[in-house]
């Protein structure tokens, strides 16, 4: 059991984090890639009309889970009025009220909406079979002889209804002939589609809805046909009969009604206008995290101030440039000084960009070294000697930085980034093992942690995995399971392997 412990552990920081990653880039929509926008729409309706005394209430129909599109935000505007929202039936509207308005009124309501993919129409639960409509004769018979004329050339319910409207706009059949006329509305259509196939037992509604194009102004809402196949309600065109919605169509409303409703007023009118936005990603998806309700995104870095948010940034690649180290040390076998003295180093190269980092590095470096041997004929103690090395390192940078300025090289003044006891502590165990192991192994470690902290440098100015890591810092738990498992190994280095291959070449012959 004790063997599987690591095992699960790493299992279960994986499994967390992809679920929590799974779940904010796909259900909340937040952008795996950086400097993403999200394309939306928002949808503008106006109405207007003129009281005719006293008090006066105004009913408007809203959309509400729309197929295909989703409801990310909606503004009301209505001065002097009183505003409610709630249900009504199959929709949902927002009534204004106010006591005693004076010449014509306006009301506008601003809804932003944006695409999700296919979904089911609102209210899925099946109503059951339809009452047919009381009808006289001759409508009577006739209705029958259209209804088991449509059953002898369908399938199931969805292809009756296909079958019925496209009857409907190229038959010459006379018994259709008395329920529509060939210049028919598309209401007057569906309100005859639907009083069919009632008489066939199949449940059917109007929708009301809007075809959303670029700059559009005064849009007129189209009349579909919806019919209930036991499972779901499945739109139909009423004009050809094909099934589906158009991309980009927002159903705002169910019913034969209008979409306004007076009440002590007269001549509505709503018009609707709409237009294409382009929002950044991340603040949509934060929008539509507090209109799903979700807690995650109370404990976004989002909602830090944005002097947090960029110290935060920073930070949170310390774990990564960390886990490189991890990999580049006991898997490649690359030799460094000190743990993690590369990834500070790395991210002093942030700042001072990579090349005149490396140069500044090298400089302050091999400087301190070569003072660090000149303290050593002090005989100091080892106390002493770093506080010394220290006050030697803070010159080093103020001389560096001072020349520079004067030679107006403007990078070496981000020499003062550097973490000045890392590079005090570098370049006493530098020496050490140049003592100890000769030169050799000294300039080796030297040049290795270079090498790291230039690696850890490229992977922290990466723009997608900057951008991952702050967006999603639940990814940090897969670098922790890496790190761990990076942990257990105990192979070969590639190192190794390299310097042994003549020793192998040897056996195999």
């Amino acid at each position: 059991m004790r063997r599987l412990h690591l095992p699960l552990l790493i299992l279960v920081l994986l499994s967390l984090s992809l679920t929590i990653f799974y779940h904010k880039a796909w259900n909340l929509g937040f952008p795996v890639l950086p400097a993403q926008t999200t394309d939306n729409w928002i949808v503008e309706a106006r109405v207007a009309f003129e009281p005719t005394g006293g008090a006066v209430t105004a009913r408007v129909f809203l959309p509400q889970d729309p197929p295909g599109l989703a409801l990310l935000d909606e503004h009301f505007v209505s001065r002097g009025y009183g505003l409610t929202t709630g249900t009504n039936g199959e929709n949902r509207e927002a009534v204004w009220t106010t006591r005693s308005p004076a010449g014509r009124q306006v009301l506008y309501y601003r809804a932003t909406v944006y695409q999700i993919g296919a979904s089911l129409p609102n209210d899925t639960d099946y109503p059951g079979p339809a009452a047919p409509v009381d009808l006289e004769e001759p409508f009577r018979s006739a209705a029958q002889a259209v209804v088991d004329r449509v059953r002898g050339r369908s399938a199931d319910i969805t292809s009756f209804a296909t079958v019925l409207v496209r009857d409907m706009n190229v038959s010459t059949d006379e018994n259709m002939a008395l329920f529509v006329s060939a210049d028919a509305g598309d209401r007057e259509r569906v309100r005859t589609a639907i009083e069919l196939l009632a008489g066939a037992r199949i449940p059917a509604r109007m929708v009301h809805g809007l075809q959303l194009a670029d700059r559009a102004r005064d849009l007129q809402p189209r009349t579909w046909l919806e019919v209930h196949n036991t499972r779901e309600w499945v739109p139909i065109n009423p004009m050809d009969g094909s099934v589906g919605y158009p991309k980009d169509f927002l159903v705002w409303w169910y019913g034969d009604h209008e979409a306004v409703e007076l009440n002590r007023a007269r001549n509505p009118q709503i018009s609707f206008a709409v237009t294409r936005n382009f929002q950044d990603a991340v603040d949509a998806a934060q929008q539509r995290a507090k209109l799903m309700n979700s807690r995650l995104v109370d404990f976004s870095l989002f909602g830090l101030p944005v002097q947090t948010q960029n110290m935060y940034r920073v930070l949170l690649m310390v774990p990564v440039g960390a886990m490189i180290i991890v990999l580049l040390r006991n898997v490649v076998g690359v030799q460094t000084f000190g743990t993690f003295m590369p990834v500070l180093i790395a991210l002093s190269f942030r700042e001072t960009e990579l090349l005149g980092g490396v140069i500044l590095f090298t400089l302050i470096v091999s400087l301190g070294l070569a003072i660090r041997f000149y303290l050593e004929h002090l005989k100091l103690l080892l106390v002493p000697r770093l506080a010394a090395v220290v006050s030697i390192v803070v010159m080093l940078m103020l001389a560096l930085s001072v020349l520079s300025h004067h030679l107006g090289i403007e990078h070496g003044l981000a020499v003062a980034l550097f973490p000045m006891v890392i590079l005090a502590m570098t370049i006493e165990r530098m020496s050490i093992v140049w003592e100890e192991h000769g030169a050799g192994d000294a300039i080796r470690q030297g040049i290795g942690s270079l090498v790291v902290a230039v690696a850890g440098y490229l992977l922290m100015i990466n723009v997608y995995i900057d951008h991952l890591i702050f967006v999603f810092p639940e990814l940090l738990l897969i670098v922790l399971a890496v790190t761990l498992l990076l942990g257990r190994y105990t192979g070969y280095r590639l190192s190794e392997l390299l310097r042994f291959r003549a020793l192998a070449r040897r056996e195999a012959n």
